[in-house]
């Protein structure tokens, strides 16, 4: 029997009508192999993060449930952030057309170069925590907290739900 594991993914674009691409990403992840769309927060416009001067983000956080792998999962998310326009090759922290990442895998804690789970940006986003408290507020994330506690630690300052 295949197991179904719970799985959150961050979506954020600021390049080409963001709204659009992080709305077009959110369908597509519900067409993964092995994979089901179950929730999709609101959307959200952020400031970028670093040194580049850049557009506003918009975000969201989705809800999956997959039979895949972590590696696998990662490696689909990759391909589809391909097909959806962003180079192979970019600025680490610049603009991008979309950016998809792995932020939870069931309660699976990871650190390979690759492949770190919890992200371990979350406690500090507010850009994800905010998205990822609207559709799952008592999600505990192995080594980090409950995410309606880790939301309640960070400001909105620079975060509009749109």
């Amino acid at each position: 029997m295949v197991l179904w594991r719970p799985a959150y993914v961050g979506v954020g674009s600021n390049l080409d009508d963001p709204r659009a691409q992080v709305l077009r990403a959110c369908e597509r992840l519900a067409h993964l192999p092995g994979t089901r769309l179950e929730l999709s927060s609101p959307l959200y416009r952020s400031r970028p993060l670093g040194p580049i001067a850049q557009p506003d983000f918009v975000n969201a956080v989705t809800g999956l449930l997959t039979q895949l792998e972590p590696r696998s999962l990662l490696a689909e998310l990759r391909a589809l952030e391909t097909v959806l326009g962003r180079p192979p090759e970019h600025q680490r922290w610049g603009p991008r057309v979309i950016d998809l990442d792995l932020l939870s895998y069931a309660h699976e804690r990871r650190s390979e170069p690759e492949l770190m789970l919890p992200h371990p940006g979350i406690p500090e986003r507010n850009f994800v925590l905010y998205p990822l408290a609207d559709i799952a507020p008592d999600l505990d994330l192995p080594g980090l907290g409950r995410v309606a506690e880790l939301a309640g630690r960070v400001t909105a300052e620079g975060l509009a739900r749109l």
